[in-house]
């Protein structure tokens, strides 16, 4: 990839205060591009901001909780005054509420819904909108999850919510196309210390095992694969489910 391929480029990445969001706006910034950055953990958000400012990134940042539709408004009204629109969006925050069957409210399965599902659709249609209005030709990267394709035991409402996101990919890929927008979707490996995983080393040795290529992703896989997706040299790609696991889903070893 050439160097600097996102100079000029405006980023909207949610969730930005983890470890996986973290890991995407460094990639980015190493790119060139100009960060908008959503959390809503204020003081995770601000450490990471000021870390970014320290390397001379261009970057802005806003506390917001997404599964409350005025604050997401909110959001999209910043990044229009500051911006008019993005280039780029990656609808990166999720939760991953652990919940069986029998231990799982209508609460429960409402929250990893608002967040995980309604929160995309509702940040890819204001943003689309900005773009459209603004001729950007731009694109969208929504992250699903190799529970999208495998069931486990308490992962019901986290696994539903990730084959949405990978079904909304793939038709707002199909009604954006009109205006040039592309949507794309990432399936990241396992990740130690990400929201969505078990942070015991027990898990993250099972983990390891349990993946072909033998070991967990770190922060030059799945945010390269978002890189390229997002760049001009993947102008033909949308409606694409890009899994970056090390094998995990593919199959057994044994």
């Amino acid at each position: 990839m050439p160097e600097r391929t996102f100079a000029g480029k405006r980023v909207v990445i949610t969730g930005a205060a983890g470890v996986f969001g973290q890991w995407i706006a460094q990639a980015y910034a190493a790119e060139g591009a100009s960060l908008y950055l959503s959390d809503i953990r204020e003081d995770a958000l601000r450490n990471t901001v000021d870390k970014l400012r320290q390397e001379g990134v261009d970057v802005h940042w806003h506390v917001t909780n997404l599964v409350d539709e005025h604050s997401i408004n909110e959001l999209v009204q910043v990044v229009e005054q500051q911006w008019k629109a993005p280039d780029i969006v990656i609808n990166n925050a999720g939760i991953y509420p652990y919940r069986t069957l029998m231990n799982m409210t209508l609460q429960h399965w409402n929250e990893t819904m608002d967040l995980n599902l309604a929160a995309p659709f509702l940040l890819t249609q204001h943003f689309a909108k900005q773009m459209i209005a603004s001729e950007v030709e731009g694109s969208f990267i929504n992250i699903s999850s190799g529970a999208a394709s495998t069931a486990g035991v308490g992962m019901g409402n986290y696994s539903v919510s990730k084959v949405g996101i990978e079904m909304l990919t793939k038709t707002f890929a199909l009604e954006l196309s009109p205006y040039r927008i592309r949507v794309n979707a990432v399936v990241p490996g396992y990740a130690p210390g990400s929201e969505v995983s078990v942070m015991t080393k027990e898990h993250t040795e099972h983990m390891i095992k349990i993946t072909p290529l033998g070991r967990t992703s770190g922060p030059d896989d799945a945010p390269q694969a978002i890189l390229y997706l997002t760049s001009d040299q993947a102008s033909f790609i949308t409606g694409s489910i890009l899994t970056v696991d090390g094998g995990r889903t593919a199959g057994r070893l044994k």
